[in-house]
């Protein structure tokens, strides 16, 4: 149905689901559950959400394959919503394809706001946005495509974001508490592993050589700089 907002929750704790799906579905959203991995690409495929929230620690197959077993076929955003707070957890679920890592406990508020950015940067807020064109590069917003040298590179929702705002300032060092706040949220201004993992993701898509990279460059301490026709 057009103008719906569709999410999949994925826990196996029966307490987490209902609580979000009160939640989520007091705020105007509708609401599926999974409570493991095989279950949530069943569910993904036949439902097809505008979001998945995934807990890690599942029977059948825990949250780390399903981001990736997802990523393999939808760019459908992802959350990961975990009691591991680790750097080393978050890590590994946003290099397995997920958009952003929420831990556990956490607030009503943030978790809703986590989901209102993620549904919103992967919608239709570019439908009406000319291409960019700068450099080797061309970005389709509405189609959120990108093109080097005519050649089409896909990229996961955030990954996306991340570029486009690059993009939109080249041959500009952008802070990493700019790109943070700008891409995931002001709350998200010291999670700079994102920015590690996430321009990592890009370096290996758009880089002839990703461990010497030419369009990508780290400032150290800094930021990053994206030189369109490095």
């Amino acid at each position: 149905m057009a103008g719906e907002r569709r999410v999949l929750v994925v826990d196996d704790e029966p307490q987490i689901t209902r609580v979000l799906r009160t939640v989520l579905t007091s705020q105007g959203y509708h609401v599926n559950t999974a409570g493991d991995g095989l279950s949530a690409l069943t569910a993904l495929s036949a439902w097809r959400p505008n979001l998945v929230l995934t807990d890690l620690g599942m029977p059948n197959m825990n949250g780390i394959e399903l981001c990736r077993r997802i990523r393999a076929i939808s760019s459908v955003p992802i959350v990961v919503l975990s009691v591991k707070g680790a750097e080393q957890a978050k890590v590994e679920a946003l290099d397995a394809g997920a958009d952003d890592y929420l831990t556990k406990p956490f607030g009503t508020d943030e978790l809703l706001a986590r989901v209102r950015a993620a549904i919103r940067r992967a919608g239709d807020e570019g439908a009406d946005a000319p291409p960019i064109e700068v450099g080797d590069f061309r970005i389709d917003l509405q189609t959120r495509r990108i093109y080097i040298r005519g050649s089409e590179i896909r990229l996961t929702p955030k990954e996306f974001d991340l570029f486009v705002y690059l993009a939109r300032r080249p041959n500009r060092v952008i802070p990493h508490d700019r790109l943070l706040e700008a891409v995931w949220g002001e709350r998200a201004q010291d999670h700079t592993e994102y920015l590690r993992v996430f321009v990592g993701q890009l370096r290996k898509k758009i880089e002839t050589d990703p461990s010497q990279p030419r369009h990508l460059a780290t400032e150290p301490w800094v930021g990053y700089r994206f030189n369109p026709s490095a």
